[in-house]
């Protein structure tokens, strides 16, 4: 594979809703790879503004529920708001992920806030057949018991 960019994607989103962020470009030779995922409260200040978020690549796999069992799952991120501020935080990434089509993200704020996400992505250049099978990988449930 050869790296041709980088790309990142942030917003934000109301609590208990999933976002779709287009990737495909019609393509079948060119993807992307997750590389940092972060989320952050509306009101940083505010003590119960807990968030979570996840990344997947299909949009049923994009809850509140984190399984990492579910192939679909690519990236998880949280933050723990206490009183006065940021106290901690930070995701984790599969760092095999690899998309082809498009990504979801699913965010919950504590307090029924909004949710703000950062996502930064490199584009890469792959065979088809390599797409095809990231296709595939990215649509499987799980990897078994």
């Amino acid at each position: 594979m050869k790296k041709i960019g980088q790309y990142t994607a942030r917003g934000q989103i109301a609590n208990q809703t999933t976002k779709r962020i287009t990737l495909f470009d019609g393509r079948f030779d060119t993807g992307y790879k997750v590389v940092s995922f972060k989320v952050f409260p509306d009101e940083p200040y505010t003590a119960a503004a807990d968030v979570v978020g996840v990344l997947a690549t299909e949009e049923a796999a994009a809850t509140d529920d984190w399984d990492l069992n579910d192939q679909r799952q690519i990236a998880w991120s949280s933050v723990d708001i206490r009183t006065g501020g940021f106290a901690a935080g930070g995701g984790d990434v599969d760092p095999d992920n690899f998309i082809v089509e498009d990504l979801y993200f699913h965010g919950k704020n504590g307090d029924g806030g909004a949710i703000n996400y950062l996502i930064v992505m490199e584009k890469y250049e792959t065979s088809e057949w390599m797409g095809a099978l990231a296709m595939v990988r990215n649509s499987a449930q799980d990897i078994g018991s």
